[in-house]
């Protein structure tokens, strides 16, 4: 009795110990004890997260800021931007506008109450080309005044008041011709035509009328007409002109009587 009484006392403890120790296992496992951690940015990471976003407010703001500045500055608006305006027949600019790349239009045309003005720190070149782009005409304004590259067709050619108008061409022949007639006129000054070789004056179907109080010709060669130079008169006062028949004129000191003659040196010499 006292042996199984011992057995059953030992037996008890080591059944207390395995409920002790399954107590403790189930109390670790249980839910409700798991450990807690912290959710979200804390420390210098959300410094840095609002530092972004403060950064980032400021930048909208600038740039809000400087895109009204440019369209206050820049005269934007449903038509078009400050002196450019757009609408259905082309574009409209009001005031003085500056061009850095080279301008392709049909026509330009002002205001019927205000000048054109082109400006420039060098000069100013139009070139007209055909579909083949190559160039048909050219003008060009500099300080040496107006180059045309070919033939230029106008009503009038007129200089401003108190300024000279001149027509060159230094290295090819200058022609002037109309259907109905050519009109040089100097109101209120001289009017000079002169040439480096020859100046042609032709009328194809008219005359060519001289009519003034005074015409003059100067250097005049002197046709000599005696059988030797040194027979003519140095004191010769009055002088007759002559034309050779192949049309140049020539000076022939003035007799009684007519001394132009067809033998004459001018004459075989021209």
């Amino acid at each position: 009795m006292e042996q199984s009484a011992t057995l059953d006392i030992e037996t008890l403890k080591i059944t207390q110990q395995q409920f002790i120790l399954a107590s403790q296992s189930l109390h670790l496992q249980r839910p409700g004890c798991d450990a807690v951690y912290p959710v979200g940015l804390y420390g210098w990471r959300k410094r840095c997260l609002y530092f972004f976003l403060l950064l980032l407010l400021v930048t909208m703001i600038v740039n809000m800021a400087l895109t009204v500045w440019i369209i206050k500055v820049m005269n934007f608006s449903v038509d078009g931007m400050g002196n450019l305006h757009l609408n259905q027949d082309g574009i409209r600019l009001e005031g003085i506008s500056e061009f850095l790349l080279p301008l392709y239009v049909n026509e330009i045309q002002s205001r019927k109450d205000s000048l054109l003005v082109l400006r420039s720190e060098k000069n100013v070149t139009l070139n007209a080309r055909n579909n083949h782009g190559q160039l048909t005409g050219q003008l060009t304004v500099g300080s040496e005044g107006a180059v045309f590259g070919h033939s230029v067709e106008t009503p009038l050619i007129q200089a401003r008041a108190s300024e000279d108008l001149k027509l060159e061409s230094p290295t090819r022949t200058l022609t002037m011709e109309a259907p109905r007639g050519v009109e040089v006129s100097a109101a209120n000054g001289p009017l000079k035509v002169s040439g480096r070789k020859d100046l042609q004056l032709e009328s194809t179907e008219g005359e060519i009328l001289l009519d003034a109080n005074t015409i003059q010709l100067g250097s005049l060669p002197l046709g000599i007409y005696t059988a030797s130079p040194s027979e003519a008169s140095r004191e010769q006062a009055l002088y007759e002109l002559c034309v050779c028949p192949s049309g140049k004129i020539y000076l022939s000191p003035a007799e009684s009587s007519s001394t132009c003659q067809a033998m004459s040196n001018i004459c075989l010499w021209s």
